[in-house]
Parts: structure tokens; sequence; C-alpha cells
């Protein structure tokens, strides 16, 4: 069992199974928390799939908000750090990729576990963003935003007030997010593109290359196709995941 659990049962919805040789860390994206994952599978193959609950979201809704994705990634190295006891891989999409990305960053350049792979579904290199139109809306053009990203049925002011505040709070993260453009070569970037996805175009995903080794793939779909967990998405992942265990 993964060591620690009362240190990481704040991160981890589920306690992952020991007869899994590899961890995929998923990031819920801008405004959404672990429970977005919700059809995904509990595992890909030899890989547990573990949903990640973030400060200021679903069952941690008391806590602070982290701010910036450097802040996150650094309380995440802390208390996951000593305690992930076998490889594993980190999964974000849109925003999310970013954190993603920024908690590999630090997990790699410290004493504590490098991640395999880090997975960047739709979504620009830090270099060449912020991007996406949610940025640049009002609170009142992300009211309607927050109903749709959360299936929201009868939505109190009082909810969506709330969720407006955690993605308003997401996206100024994702607004500042400026990392120092130094290349790292402790684990493999893979992007993720989708075909019909209109929010993030695939071809503007090109700039992740400068951050490290990087291998690219578009997949069917629109934005919102991964949120199903597509068989086609698992397949990919489960590969990528078993090829860069072997090359390291």
């Amino acid at each position: 069992m993964i060591g620690n659990v009362q240190n990481h049962n704040r991160w981890f919805t589920t306690v992952p199974p020991d007869d899994c040789k590899h961890l995929l860390l998923c990031f819920p994206y801008s405004g959404c928390g672990a429970s977005m994952y919700r059809l995904w599978p509990d595992r890909i193959g030899e890989t547990a799939v573990v949903p990640l609950q973030l400060p200021g979201r679903e069952t941690r809704m008391g806590e602070a908000h982290f701010r910036t994705y450097e802040n996150l990634a650094a309380q995440m190295t802390a208390e996951l750090g000593p305690v992930l006891d076998r490889e594993f891989s980190v999964f974000g999409h849109c925003g999310a990729a970013l954190a993603a990305f920024e908690f590999a960053r630090q997990m790699a350049s410290g004493d504590t576990r490098s991640p395999t792979t880090c997975f960047v579904s739709s979504q620009v290199a830090p270099d060449d963003g912020p991007y996406g139109r949610f940025l640049s809306m009002s609170e009142d053009e992300l009211r309607s935003v927050v109903v749709d990203l959360l299936g929201l049925v009868k939505p109190t002011k009082r909810l969506v007030d709330f969720f407006v505040k955690v993605l308003v709070d997401d996206l100024a993260a994702n607004k500042a997010y400026r990392p120092d453009p130094s290349a790292t070569e402790s684990f493999e970037i893979r992007t993720v593109g989708w075909s019909a996805d209109v929010e993030i175009p695939h071809d503007l995903m090109a700039g992740w290359a400068r951050w490290g080794r990087c291998t690219s793939l578009v997949l069917e779909g629109d934005h919102q196709a991964f949120v199903r967990a597509p068989g086609h998405l698992l397949d990919a992942l489960r590969e990528a995941v078993e090829a860069d265990t072997r090359a390291r």
C-alpha cells in the first residue's frame, strides 16, 4: 500500500490498489474537482487511475485556493513526494495540463521520484499562453459555463456563486503561470490533441517540444471527449506509460 495514507488522503479520493505497478495522477480542470473523472475506469491495465482532489472544491471546500500552479505543485510535492511508492505519470486537460506539468517539473527537480510521463491534453505550451476564451470572460459570463461544466440540474445561486469563485481563481492561476523556460529531460511529455477541438486546436500545441522530450498525438473527438474516457484515449495512455516505463 502507498505510504502514509493519512498524509495523502486529502489528495486521493481512493487508495491505489497494491497490485497496480503504476499510478496515473489525474488533475481536474478549471472549476472542477476529482468527480469529473467519475466515468473513468479504476485502472488501465497495470496502471491505477487516481483522480486528484485539489484544495477549495468538493471534499476540500473549506481549504484556501492554491492561487498559483507553483504553490499547488510545492504543496503536493511536499505531501505526496515522500509517500509515492511506485512509478507514476500525470494527466491534465486544458488548464489542468499546466498544473500537472508544474507538479511533474517540481517532482523531477528535487529528491523525490520523477514521473515517467506528463500527459498534456488540449493545452498550449506555457510560453504560448495564456490561451482560451474562458480567460477573458466576466464572472457573469462564467456563470453559464459553470452550470454547463458541472451538469447542474437545479443550480442555486449560492452553489453557482461558489463554483464561479473556484473557476475564477483557477483561471487566474492559468494567467499567472510563467515558468522558467528551461527544458526537462527527466520525463516524457505526451501531448494529446483532439481533432474537433475548437477551444484549443491541436495545431497550437507544437510549442511543447521546446520544454523537453515530446511526443504528439491527435485523437478523434472534441474538447470534452476525454471526460467520457473513450477507448482510444485509454489505449493511448496505456501504450505510452508502458513505453516510457520501459525506456527508463
